[in-house]
């Protein structure tokens, strides 16, 4: 008899098992409950208590029944062992044929996987949490002084008395909330200066309502019980309508402070547009929720909207529309007047290889040479291995190699940075061996192999080749590294 066979015998898996059954019909009360009460309720606060009180009830219920379960399995087995003469330990039954054994002997069976599975959405959501604390400290920086100004006007306009960090990250793609003792909110590059003042206010306001409403803490809380409760789905119905009720929470807190519910649709349009751009996905993934969302802001339920309902629900499209048909205007200018100076040089030649996409639209954007010398200073601290440190290790590194490619490797009135040679260098670093084949022989062409011992996703043992084919000494590569296999 192995481990868990024996254990599955035991009271305490006979309790879990009773305990798991209950729970299925117990939570499909509490959703009949929830669901007529939520018919009656139109305040989003009234309908998010009630989800969170509904949460509540089926863990209570779980708890409750394992409470008056254990000490009735506990019995039940111990008059078992004493009705086998005292041979058996306690706990255990004698052994029964496949036949023999009703439904009710398989259900302790449920509890080691009933187990498992809570050991496993728990340490998602411990991953999850530790991924949230990194991305509050990779790839982030402070935001300019004028926003976080004012958020702090903003914070008082909410009465909001605990201090809020504002932060730029290259990882987040849309605007979040991390922390609760210290929270901070992150907001993706390029998107404070990439939208409107007004609509960048209302995103902020929605943040902050998040924490003054202590959304974080709910949700490490309500991620804990979804742990305990992932095989049944009314709770993940619950689940999702906590959080559906805590977004429109938040909407009615900006709505009512900021008194226009037409320029924060915009700006929900707006941000949903930027994230759909970048992350260039359809919109359907996440564009129903956002559309109701939105609905619901321009179909308010008080009289003196009622009548205006039609004519803003129909309009929703043509707000939609017009964000992305701005967003393109936007762009247009910006493609056919390009940046000048030694801001089109930075952009198009000294860091041209490492910039990311995301990123360079971010610089076109910009409008003032202050914007633009506060984005480069930041482009350089996100990349820097010591923050805090006069030096930063990755800035010098970079203007190092990019002098070293224009020195050797400047061939036909290329410049070094631009040839195949110089890319590689500026890009991977110097190689850790380089052979050389001189034209002559059996060899036509000089070419040279540059071998890495690792190039991160790139693999081991990486071998480059550059070939001067014309004889004018510009090498160019045969085989672009990042697309060969991983080794």
């Amino acid at each position: 008899m192995t481990l868990v066979e024996t254990w599955v015998q035991t009271p305490l898996a006979q309790a879990i098992g009773w305990t798991l059954v209950h729970s299925l019909w117990e939570g499909a009360l509490v959703v009949v409950v929830l669901a007529a009460a939520l018919g009656a309720m139109r305040s989003s606060r009234a309908r998010y208590a009630a989800a969170c009180l509904a949460m509540l009830a089926m863990l209570a219920g779980f708890g409750f029944t394992f409470a008056r379960v254990m000490p009735h399995e506990r019995s039940r087995v111990a008059i078992i062992a004493n009705a086998g003469g005292g041979s058996l330990p306690f706990g255990f039954e004698e052994p029964r044929s496949l036949v023999q054994r009703s439904a009710a002997d398989f259900l302790p069976w449920l509890a080691p996987f009933w187990m498992a599975g809570v050991v496993i959405f728990h340490l998602r959501s411990l991953a999850s949490w530790m991924a949230a604390r990194r991305l509050r400290r990779t790839g982030v920086c402070l935001a300019p002084d004028i926003w976080r100004e004012r958020l702090g006007r903003l914070g008082a306009r909410l009465r909001l008395s605990r201090p809020v960090t504002l932060l730029e990250s290259c990882l987040a793609e849309v605007p979040v909330v991390i922390g609760y003792v210290r929270p901070a909110i992150l907001m993706p590059v390029g998107l404070l200066a990439g939208l409107p003042a007004g609509q960048v206010e209302s995103i902020l306001l929605h943040e902050l309502a998040h924490i003054r409403r202590y959304d974080y803490l709910v949700n490490l809380l309500q991620a804990a019980v979804e742990g305990f409760l992932f095989y049944h789905p009314a709770a993940w119905w619950i689940s999702g309508l906590i959080r559906a009720e805590r977004e429109n929470c938040c909407d009615d807190l900006v709505v009512a402070a900021n008194g226009d519910a037409h320029e924060y649709a915009a700006a929900l349009a707006a941000l949903e547009e930027s994230r759909w751009s970048a992350r260039q996905a359809a919109p359907a993934a996440t564009g129903g929720n956002l559309m109701q969302r939105i609905r619901r802001l321009l179909d308010r339920p008080e009289a003196p909207r009622r009548a205006l309902t039609p004519i803003f629900s129909a309009g929703i499209l043509a707000i939609t529309a017009a964000v992305v048909v701005l967003a393109a205007w936007q762009q247009q200018p910006q493609a056919s007047a390009p940046l000048a100076g030694p801001y089109r040089k930075w952009l198009n030649e000294d860091v041209t290889y490492i910039i990311t996409d995301r990123e360079r639209d971010a610089f076109k954007r910009l409008q003032t040479d202050e914007e633009r010398e506060h984005f480069i200073e930041q482009f350089w601290l996100r990349r820097d291995p010591t923050p805090g440190t006069p030096r930063n290790e990755f800035k010098e590194e970079h203007y190092r190699r990019i002098a070293y490619a224009n020195q050797h490797y400047t061939a036909a009135g290329v410049p070094g940075w631009k040839t195949d040679r110089g890319r590689i260098y500026i890009i991977y670093g110097p190689p850790d061996e380089i052979e050389a084949h001189p034209a002559g022989g059996t060899v036509a062409h000089p070419f040279q192999q540059w071998r890495y011992r690792f190039i991160e996703g790139v693999g081991a043992n990486v071998i480059i080749e550059f070939v001067d084919s014309t004889g004018s000494g510009e090498y160019r590569m045969t085989r672009d590294p990042s697309k060969r296999p991983t080794q």
